[in-house]
């Protein structure tokens, strides 16, 4: 049997990985992300003592990004995810991440996230 949960969050994210900033503009860019999801995740009503077993990060825009700028652009997002948990969020970490992107309608910007807990 598996539970499931999912947050949706009116956040644009852009191509990180493309994007020639300061570092300081990147910085702030990764706080303020990372401060809207941390806010998401405790209104939620779901605990952070049990560790989700997948999480899946969608992007809602009107155009589509490569794999590569979709996971980066997600960095910030998966950090704080983590930190919630209180989880490593490498590749031997309790979490599997996967990445998805969806069409949005024109100036439709925000991001899904969905955590999977199997019971068992």
């Amino acid at each position: 049997m598996t539970t499931t949960a999912t947050i949706e969050i009116p956040l644009k994210l852009g191509a990180a990985l493309n994007a020639r900033v300061h570092w300081t503009a990147r910085a702030k860019r990764a706080k303020t992300e990372r401060a809207i999801v941390g806010a998401a995740l405790r209104h939620h009503p779901f605990t952070a003592d049990v560790v989700p077993t997948t999480c899946t990060l969608t992007r809602i825009a009107p155009r589509a990004l490569d794999d590569d700028n979709l996971a980066g652009a997600f960095k910030s997002i998966r950090d704080e995810v983590a930190a919630f948990f209180g989880v490593d969020d490498g590749p031997k970490g309790p979490i599997a991440w996967h990445y998805v992107q969806r069409k949005g309608e024109p100036k439709q910007y925000g991001i899904e996230i969905r955590f999977e807990w199997r019971d068992g």
